[in-house]
C-alpha cells in the first residue's frame, strides 16, 4: 500500500505533466508522431472523433472550440482568461455559479463548471440549506432589499435567499435580491444584448469601444484617442479609475451591490461625496459631520467649524460678522473669493502656492501667466498680479514689443481676422499682433475675436479666480477642475 507521501508525490508530477501538455507550443504533440518522427497512425477523421464529446455532431468544433487537435489529442487553449482543461478541453476553472459574490456560496466546490454542494446544501450555487429553521418572519426579512421589497418583485423567498424568476431558462434575473435584469439590455430593434456591441451587467450596457447608448446602439464619432484624451481625470486616470470611458464621456461605477445609486459623480468621475460622510451610511445625508458643504469629497466647513469632515468646533472671540468684515477688505468677497475665513484671517489657496498672497488674498501672481506658464512674457515682473514691463515692452502681459522692423503693409496682414476684417473690428493692430480694445475687458484672443463673459463663473468670478478665460472656455490652474474651476483636486484643502 502507497504511503501518503508517495501519493502525494504522484499527484505533483500528473499535475506538472498537465500544465506542460496545455502550455505546449503550436509544433508540440503527445502523439508518437512527434516522439519518433512518424506520422500519426489516424486518419484526421478518427483523430477529429477521439477530439469530439460523444453526441456531438461531425464537423462540431473539436476541443469544445477550445483547443485543438493533434493526433486525437486535445491541446487546450490557455491564451484566453482562466484556464481550459479535461481530456476534450470541456472544463472551465470559473464558470461555476456564484452566490452573494462566493463561488458555491461557500458551500461547495466548483467541479468542472458545476458546483458540487456540501451536506446540507442545494442549488445552482448551493445557496439553499436543505433544512431551514428559520420562520417564516426572519426569511421574508432576509429577502428584502433596500427598498424592503421582498427579492425585489422579480423572485420567490426560500429561507432566507432569493430564488429568482426563470421561467426562459435565461438566466437574465439575477442578484443577491433578484435586483438584476439583464433583459433590460435587450435591444428593442435587433434584440441582441447591448445591440451587439457590448456587455450587459445588472441590467446595464457596457459598450465596446467606439459605441455608445443605453443599448449601445450608436457608433462613435471621435477617434478613440480624442475619446481617451476627454476621459482622462486631472491626476492621468481614465475616469479616475472609477467609471467607463464612452465616447469621450465617463460612466462613473455608482452602483453598489444592493443596486442603489452612489455619490460619484463629476466630467471624469473626479467627484466621491462619499467621503464628506463623518461615518459612511449610503442612506444618510449627514455630509460634513452636518456643518459644511461637500464639494467634489471635500468639505468647504461653515464659519465656527474645522476638520477634514468639519468635526471640531472653532473657537473664535469675534461674531461671524466682524470675522466675515476683516476677511473681505476692498472686495465684495471673502478673501477676495481665493482663500477661506477663520476668524477674520484669510488662509489663501491653493494651499503652499505662494503666488496667491495678500492679507485678504487680493494677490494672484498667477494672472501674469500665460497659458504655458511664462510670467510676463518672460519681458517683465509680476507684482500683486500685475505685470511691470521692461523698457521697450507693453501689453497686460508685457507681450507687445514697442518697436517693430515690420512695415505697416507687412503688419496689417497679420493682424486680419478671417472675414478679412483687422482684429475683428474691435481691436488695433501693432507689429502683427491684435491690441484688443482696453474700454471692452472682456474682448480676447489672437484676432480679437473671444468674448470672455462666455467663461463660466463661480461666485460672481470669471473661471472661480482659478484660471484663465480662453476663447469662452476656462484653463485652469492645476489642481482645479470643472467648467468654472470651481472644483479643488488637489492633495489638501483648506
Amino acid at each position: 500500500m502507497c504511503s501518503q507521501g508517495f501519493r502525494n508525490f504522484l499527484l505533483l508530477v500528473s499535475s506538472l505533466l498537465f500544465v506542460g501538455l496545455s502550455a505546449a507550443p503550436q509544433s508540440f504533440s503527445p502523439s508518437l508522431r512527434s516522439v519518433s518522427g512518424t506520422p500519426c497512425r489516424l486518419s484526421p477523421a478518427q483523430s477529429e472523433r477521439r477530439c469530439r464529446a460523444p453526441g456531438q455532431p461531425p464537423g462540431s468544433a473539436p476541443c469544445h472550440g477550445r483547443g485543438r487537435c493533434e493526433c486525437g489529442v486535445c491541446i487546450c487553449h490557455v491564451t484566453e482568461p482562466g484556464t481550459y482543461f479535461g481530456p476534450l478541453c470541456e472544463c472551465h476553472d470559473w464558470v461555476c455559479e456564484a452566490y452573494d459574490g462566493k463561488t458555491c456560496a461557500g458551500h461547495g466546490t466548483c467541479d468542472c463548471g458545476k458546483c458540487k454542494c456540501d451536506v446540507g446544501w442545494s442549488g445552482e450555487a448551493c445557496q439553499y440549506p436543505v433544512n431551514c429553521d428559520l420562520t417564516k418572519k426572519i426569511s421574508s426579512q432576509m429577502c428584502k432589499n433596500s427598498q424592503d421589497v421582498i427579492c425585489s418583485n422579480a423572485g420567490t423567498c426560500h429561507c432566507g435567499r432569493c430564488k429568482c424568476d426563470d421561467s426562459d431558462g435565461n438566466g437574465f434575473v439575477y442578484g443577491k435580491f433578484c435586483e438584476c435584469d439583464d433583459r433590460e439590455c435587450i435591444d428593442d430593434e435587433t434584440e441582441e444584448i447591448c445591440g451587439g456591441h457590448g456587455k450587459c451587467y445588472c441590467g446595464n450596457c457596457y459598450c465596446e469601444a467606439g459605441w455608445h447608448g443605453d443599448k449601445c446602439e450608436f457608433q462613435c464619432d471621435i477617434t478613440p484617442w480624442e475619446s481617451k484624451r476627454r476621459c482622462t481625470s486631472p491626476d492621468g486616470k481614465i475616469c479616475s479609475n472609477r467609471g467607463t470611458c464612452v465616447c469621450g464621456e465617463c460612466s462613473c461605477h455608482d452602483v453598489d451591490p444592493t443596486g442603489d445609486w452612489g455619490d460619484i459623480h463629476g466630467d471624469t468621475c473626479e467627484c466621491d461625496e462619499r467621503d464628506c460622510r463623518a461615518v459612511y451610511d449610503r442612506y444618510s445625508d449627514d455630509f460634513c459631520s452636518g456643518h459644511g458643504q461637500c464639494n467634489c469629497g471635500r468639505c468647504d466647513c461653515r464659519v465656527g467649524w474645522q476638520g477634514k469632515k468639519c468635526e471640531h468646533p472653532w473657537s473664535c472671540p469675534l461674531s461671524a460678522e466682524d470675522s466675515a468684515r476683516k476677511c473681505q477688505g476692498s472686495s465684495n468677497l471673502l478673501c477676495s473669493g481665493r482663500g477661506k475665513c477663520e476668524c477674520g484671517k484669510c488662509t489663501c489657496y491653493p494651499p503652499g502656492d505662494s503666488r496667491v498672497y495678500g492679507k485678504t488674498c487680493e494677490c494672484d501672481d498667477r494672472r501674469c501667466e500665460d497659458l504655458d506658464g511664462v510670467v510676463c512674457g518672460g519681458h517683465g515682473t509680476c507684482s500683486c498680479g500685475r505685470c511691470v514691463c521692461e523698457k521697450g515692452w507693453f501689453g497686460k502681459l508685457c507681450q507687445h514689443p514697442r518697436k517693430c522692423n515690420m512695415t505697416e503693409e507687412q503688419s496689417m496682414s497679420l493682424c486680419e481676422s478671417a472675414d478679412g476684417t483687422l482684429c475683428s473690428g474691435k481691436g488695433s493692430c501693432h507689429c502683427g499682433k491684435c491690441i484688443c480694445s482696453a474700454e471692452e475687458w472682456y474682448i480676447s484672443g489672437e484676432f480679437c475675436d473671444c468674448d470672455d463673459r462666455d467663461c463660466d463663473k463661480h461666485d460672481g468670478l470669471i473661471c472661480t479666480g482659478n484660471g484663465i478665460c480662453s476663447c469662452g472656455n476656462c484653463e485652469c490652474w492645476d489642481g482645479w477642475n470643472g467648467n468654472a474651476c470651481e472644483i479643488w483636486l488637489g492633495t489638501e484643502y483648506p
